[in-house]
């Protein structure tokens, strides 16, 4: 019985942690059934994005500090969306005034929303990194991920490579955290490849809903390739390491404060 309200607990918090993507997904459903007037929908999502960001901040949900990361997020997908339009990798359709290069700007509050949950989920779980790697082998490991995304392109796509360092880095690594007072750990990695599929679960419901759509589903909507699977586990990867990063050079500076 306990471990039954252990689960219920654990997926309540992280329903909480997932608000900033619920909401993602509630405005692309209605305004996809709903044609809302005045703007384009890409418009009236992105108003939506803005709204939520706001609020989230306003009720306390989210730090400013949180916010700095979650912008930098919204960067970093952005410039990954449009160089993914521009090679033909996927397309947005829809018309809308608030575009850059092809790609609406809401684009990057999906990226964005991806690191707002694991800040929530950070907190709400008081997530603790144990043998974490050094920062002169995560930050570099994070941009060549990164940067993979643009060179397979042109040159060879090393994911794979990328995936089995990944394993190496981390082999040692574990993620803890806590429910009801009570401490779990789990594989750093395996909480990579779990927060992976569910972004890919994800992606299919935002496809189904024309947020973007992929070469293949153009004519009707289909399932997204199960291989994405990969690259939403190396975006998450990055995101991780960005996030936990930032998080441990904030603590060791509140550390610092304190010594002296």
């Amino acid at each position: 019985m306990r471990a039954v309200k252990q689960l219920i607990r654990f997926g309540w918090e992280q329903a909480l942690s997932c608000l900033f993507p619920v909401v993602i997904f509630a405005s692309l459903a209605l305004t996809q059934i709903i044609p809302l007037p005045l703007l384009p929908r890409y418009d009236w999502i992105l108003i939506i994005c803005i709204l939520m960001q706001w609020w989230m901040v306003h009720s306390g949900l989210e730090t400013r500090d949180e916010l700095k990361v979650i912008t930098l997020f919204h960067l970093i997908g952005l410039a990954l969306e449009i160089f993914k339009v521009h090679m033909g990798s996927w397309s947005y359709p829809g018309e809308g005034y608030f575009k850059i290069f092809g790609v609406p700007l809401y684009s990057g509050f999906m990226y964005a929303s991806v690191a707002s949950y694991l800040c929530q989920a950070w907190r709400r779980l008081d997530v603790e990194l144990v043998k974490w790697p050094p920062f002169l082998l995560v930050v570099p490991l994070a941009a060549t991920i990164y940067l993979n995304f643009f060179t397979h392109h042109y040159w060879i796509d090393v994911r794979w490579w990328l995936s089995a360092l990944v394993l190496i880095v981390f082999w040692q690594s574990w993620v803890t955290y806590a429910v009801n007072g009570t401490r779990y750990r789990m594989p750093l990695a395996f909480s990579f490849v779990l927060i992976g599929f569910f972004i890919w679960v994800a992606e299919n419901i935002a496809t189904f809903f024309g947020a973007w759509q992929y070469p293949n589903q153009t004519a009707a909507w289909s399932l997204v390739h199960l291989g994405k699977v990969s690259s939403w586990l190396l975006l998450v990867i990055v995101s991780f390491l960005i996030v936990a990063t930032l998080k441990r050079v904030k603590e060791k500076g509140s550390a610092e404060v304190k010594a002296s």
